[in-house]
C-alpha cells in the first residue's frame, strides 16, 4: 500500500485541482506526480528518509507531497510563515534529508541559519530557483518511477501539533492511520442517503495543508474519492465567496472563526453559498449562535465534527445523524471511544469525562520522544486526548472543556509552556505566565502575565514583537499585562488557574 496512490484510479480528465487560476486534471496530476517522484530518486533520497516542506496552499504543494509519498519518504509540512527559529526547532527536530520551499515559504527559509540543520542535503525551489538548490522545474523533467510499496505501519508524515503532549511535538503517522482514517469518514454516510463526499464534489481548499484538518480531511478525502479541490493560499471572506461562486463549491470545511467571518459580511446576497450542499466546521467548538446564523443567512446547516492530529485527525462526525447543534456526533465506525474520570473509570451519561480513543487510525506516537508518547497513548492503546465531553442517552457527544492549560487559537494549538519559554528569553522579563482567553475571531488568544526584572523597563510591544520573531503568530500574545509576581505552589510549580482573565491592563 501506499498513500500517494489514492490518485491513481480516477478518469485522467476529470479536474483534480484548481490553484493559482490554473486547473489540473487526474491525468495530468499523475504524469507530474510520477515525474517529480523519479526527481527525488534521482537526487538519493531512499524510503525512509525525512523531506520537508515550506509551501503554501498551492499546487507545488499537493505534486511535492504525493511526489515524495510515492517514494517512500515520510513528509514533514512546516507553516511557510513561521519565524526561522521556529523552523531551525522542527528541521532540527526531525532530521530531513531534503526540503521543498514554495513562494510563501521563501523568506522565512532565506532567514533560517543553515549552520543548524545540517541533515539537509537538497533546497528544492518550488516557484523559484534557491541559491544553493535546485528548481522544481528540474524533478518535473525527471523520468517517472513506480510508486513504492509501504506496509500499512511505515510512516508517511511527521506533523507537529502542541494538542495533548505540551510543547511541539511530530506526531507519527502512517500510511495506514491515514488511510483507515479517509475510509472512516466515508462510512459515516448512510447506505440509503447521499455519499460524504463524491467524484462530483467541489471542496474548498482554505485550511492549511500543513495542519492534519487540511492535509486529510479536505485534501485527503477530495483525491481519494476524485473529486476537485479548490486551492485558496490566504482567505478573505469576501473573496472566498466570490471563489465558492465562480468555482461552484459544494463541500466546505474549516474552523468556527472561518464561519463567523462568513455570518459576520454585511449586505451579502442569501444565495452566496447555494451550492455548498455540506458545511462542516472543526478544529475548535463551534459557537450555537454562529450555527444558527449561518443557516439563516445562507440556507447551510454545519456539522461540527470533532478530531486531533494523533487521530488522523477525524474522531467523531454528525455525518448521517440527527445529531443536534452543538454535538459533534458520534465516533467514526471502527473506532473505540471512552469518557473517564480521573481514576480512569468511565463515566455515567450526562457527566463529563476525557475523551479516550483506540482504533487503526490513532498515531504511533511522537518522533524519538518516548516519555511524551507514553504520557498520552496507554498500554492498552488508548489514546488520552486531554479533551472532555458528555455523551447523552442518544449516544451523541458534547464538548464542554479541555484538560488544563491547552489554547486554541483559530483551531490551531497552543500550549502555554512553549510561550513561556520564549518570554523567558528576554532579558528584560523576570517571570511569566500565559493562558487563554476568549476572542470573538479566533475562538480564543493567548495573555501574557510578565513579570519585568528589576531596574529594566519594557513594553507591551517589545514583547509581542520579540514573541513573533521566535513563534508562529498564532502562538505569540496579543495582550501582556505587567504584573508584581505570578501564583506559584510551594514547589514554585506555576498556577495557572489562579491567573485572572479580566481586569484591568497596564
Amino acid at each position: 500500500m501506499n498513500l500517494a496512490k489514492i490518485i491513481e484510479d480516477h478518469p485522467a480528465d476529470a479536474q483534480a485541482l484548481v490553484s493559482r487560476g490554473r486547473a489540473t486534471t487526474y491525468g495530468e496530476l499523475r504524469d507530474q506526480v510520477a515525474s517529480v517522484r523519479g526527481g527525488l530518486v534521482d537526487l538519493g533520497l531512499e524510503p525512509g528518509e525525512r523531506i520537508a516542506t515550506l509551501i503554501g496552499n498551492n499546487w507545488y504543494f499537493v505534486v511535492s507531497y504525493l511526489a515524495a509519498l510515492g517514494a517512500g519518504l515520510v513528509v514533514v509540512p512546516l507553516n511557510p510563515q513561521s519565524p526561522a527559529k521556529a523552523l531551525e526547532r522542527e528541521i532540527a527536530n526531525t532530521g530531513p534529508a531534503a526540503l521543498i520551499v514554495g513562494p510563501t515559504g521563501r523568506k522565512s527559509f532565506d532567514s533560517i541559519d543553515r549552520s543548524t540543520i545540517p541533515s539537509i542535503r537538497h533546497v528544492v525551489g518550488a516557484g523559484f530557483e534557491p541559491s544553493d538548490g535546485i528548481h522544481l522545474d528540474v524533478l518535473l523533467a525527471a523520468d517517472p518511477v513506480p510508486v513504492v510499496d509501504r506496509e500499512p505501519t511505515d510512516l508517511a508524515v511527521l506533523i507537529f501539533t502542541s494538542g495533548t503532549a505540551g510543547h511541539p511535538k511530530a506526531a507519527m503517522l502512517t500510511h495506514g492511520n491515514l488511510i483507515t482514517n479517509l475510509r472512516q469518514v466515508l462510512a459515516t454516510a448512510p447506505p440509503e442517503g447521499p455519499p460524504a463526499i463524491s467524484a462530483s464534489d467541489v471542496a474548498f481548499g482554505v485550511l492549511p495543508c500543513f495542519h492534519i484538518y487540511g492535509l486529510n480531511v479536505v485534501l485527503g478525502l477530495a483525491l481519494v474519492t476524485g473529486s476537485s479541490v479548490v486551492l485558496i493560499e490566504r482567505f478573505d471572506p469576501v473573496s472566498a465567496i466570490e471563489s465558492i461562486q465562480k468555482h461552484r463549491v459544494t463541500t466546505i470545511a474549516g474552523p468556527p472563526t472561518m464561519w463567523a467571518s462568513f455570518a459576520g459580511i454585511p449586505g451579502v446576497d442569501p444565495d452566496s453559498l447555494a451550492t455548498v450542499r455540506q458545511g462542516v466546521s472543526g478544529a475548535a467548538k463551534l459557537p450555537a449562535e454562529v450555527a444558527n446564523v449561518v443557516e439563516a443567512k445562507y440556507g447551510v446547516k454545519l456539522e461540527e465534527g470533532y478530531g486531533l492530529t494523533e487521530a488522523s485527525p477525524v474522531v467523531c462526525s454528525p455525518t448521517g445523524t440527527n445529531a443536534p447543534i452543538g454535538s459533534v456526533g458520534v465516533p467514526v465506525p471502527g473506532l473505540e471511544v471512552r469518557l473517564v474520570d480521573r481514576e480512569n473509570n468511565d463515566v455515567l451519561v450526562g457527566d463529563a469525562g476525557e475523551i479516550l480513543v483506540r482504533g487503526p487510525n490513532v498515531f504511533a506516537g511522537y518522533w524519538e520522544d518516548p516519555e511524551s508518547t507514553a504520557s498520552v497513548l496507554d498500554t492498552d492503546g488508548w489514546l488520552h486526548t486531554g479533551d472532555v465531553a458528555v455523551v447523552d442517552d442518544d449516544g451523541f457527544l458534547y464538548l464542554v472543556d479541555r484538560v488544563k492549560d491547552l489554547i486554541i487559537v483559530s483551531g490551531f494549538n497552543v500550549f502555554p509552556a512553549e510561550v513561556e519559554e520564549v518570554l523567558l528569553e528576554h532579558p528584560a522579563i523576570e517571570a511569566c505566565a500565559v493562558i487563554g482567553v476568549p476572542h470573538p475571531h479566533t475562538g480564543e488568544a493567548v495573555k501574557a502575565y510578565v513579570v519585568p526584572r528589576a531596574g529594566l523597563s519594557i513594553e507591551e510591544d517589545d514583547v509581542i514583537d520579540f514573541c513573533a520573531s521566535r513563534l508562529p503568530r498564532y502562538k505569540c500574545p496579543n495582550k501582556v499585562w505587567f504584573v508584581d509576581q505570578v501564583p506559584t505552589a510551594l514547589t514554585g510549580k506555576l498556577l495557572r488557574r489562579l491567573l485572572p482573565s479580566e481586569g484591568p491592563s497596564t
